[in-house]
């Protein structure tokens, strides 16, 4: 178990400086342009992968941190520089995740690369999971995939949204349901090879914020791909859908549902890491201003109106900061989260950031609600951590449920 500790070690800060030079240099100068048009910043990726940052090595290397610090200190650097373009950089990493947690050897051998290409040929991939009616209610998931013995084959149906890359990706990570009575634990992962028959992009979703993030639905019909896209493979599913009929029988179906839940919360930190970047790039915008723009003959930090705004700003960032990395060190050291720590990180920094981005334009004033500031962007940005990975009901509701010692639904 790494040892606790503050303060990063050298290594790590060497890691952070590098990752806040790629956004202050190349992210965010591009952030205004490439979100007016709301495309995939296929430039700013590339420069990504010709540095080493879009790459599976560099995630891997900061997924096994010791201290579990890795990821959300490189989130919070990336979207520091800008939301939608990190969005872009970061979002093949949700599939690559679900094939080295779920794939056998050879499926992360062969999918994960296919995933990044290289920087001479940049590919992206999509993580395909959530639906019109299930989001936060994964166990409510139609997506079918059956299995077809005669020709080793899944035939996989339904409709998934909110996809990041979907439809544009070069390979797609589908969840679906193969058990329904299972309810989550009858969920499997599938891998949809690129130029598979039957995957469409459906609507691409023009939206408030992170708009150079491209956002979008996945519609499957018919779609067969080989026995061998399953992961993990048949034997080692039939043998866990086996373990869950028993345990469902053994816990009428509870047990099923809080270990569903439990992915989820593991999740949540790296979000919340998110959402500190943003809120503090906001913070520091505002910083600039109030002590360089003067009205009756002084600073408007003066003012202990703006002076204590951005005190506030200040403490809830570094607050959100520290219940993040809480939950990040208990995570990769398998601390049991009791009282729901991953759930409380997401929840206090994505609203955090939400408030801390609108006290940022309040303090610009007029200046603040123009695209010519930063700040106005950052607010669109920060709407969307209150409700990815969860909404911010659903992380009350889990705190709550898990202080109460209730199962989780």
């Amino acid at each position: 178990m790494a040892e606790f500790t503050m303060e990063l070690n050298d290594e790590q800060r060497e890691v952070r400086d590098w990752l806040h030079g790629f956004a202050a240099d190349v992210i965010r100068p591009a952030a205004a342009e490439w979100d007016e048009r709301e495309e995939t910043p296929w430039p700013v990726i590339q420069e990504a992968a010709k540095v080493g940052i879009y790459s599976l090595d560099f995630y891997a290397q900061q997924y096994f941190d010791p201290t579990g610090l890795g990821i959300p200190m490189a989130m919070e650097e990336l979207f520091w520089g800008d939301a939608g373009i990190a969005l872009s950089i970061v979002g093949t990493g949700l599939a690559a995740v679900g094939v080295l947690a779920n794939g056998t050897e050879e499926q992360i051998g062969t999918w994960i690369p296919q995933m990044y290409g290289d920087q001479n040929d940049v590919k992206v991939a999509a993580f395909c999971s959530s639906e019109p009616d299930a989001g936060s209610d994964v166990a409510s998931m139609r997506t079918r995939a059956v299995y077809d013995e005669a020709k080793d084959e899944w035939v996989i149906n339904g409709t998934k949204t909110w996809a990041t890359n979907g439809g544009i990706a070069n390979v797609h990570v589908v969840v679906a349901v193969v058990d329904p009575e299972l309810g989550s634990k009858g969920h499997a992962s599938f891998i949809v090879p690129p130029g598979t028959p039957g995957l469409t992009q459906g609507q691409k979703f023009k939206k408030h914020g992170i708009r150079a993030s491209h956002t979008a639905e996945v519609v499957l019909e018919n779609v067969r791909v080989p026995g061998s896209c399953l992961l993990g493979g048949k034997e080692k599913l039939d043998e866990r859908l086996a373990r869950a009929r028993e345990k469902a029988k053994a816990s009428g179906g509870e047990r099923v549902k809080n270990a569903a839940m439990a992915t989820f919360e593991a999740s949540r930190p790296a979000v919340g890491a998110m959402a500190v970047g943003t809120a503090r790039a906001a913070y520091e915008v505002a910083l600039e201003y109030a002590t360089t723009r003067e009205q009756f003959g002084r600073p408007i930090i003066d003012n202990q109106g703006v002076a204590f705004q951005l005190a506030d700003m200040r403490t809830q960032i570094d607050a959100a900061r520290l219940l993040v990395w809480r939950a990040s060190w208990m995570a990769v050291n398998g601390k049991p989260f009791t009282a729901a720590e991953g759930s409380m990180s997401k929840l206090f920094a994505s609203e955090t950031a939400k408030k801390v981005t609108a006290q940022a334009i309040q303090i610009l004033g007029g200046n603040g609600y123009t695209r010519e500031y930063p700040v106005e962007r950052m607010h669109r940005d920060s709407a969307i951590y209150t409700i990815f990975e969860g909404t911010s009901e659903i992380q009350r509701l889990v705190i709550a449920r898990t202080l109460a010692g209730m199962p989780i639904r």
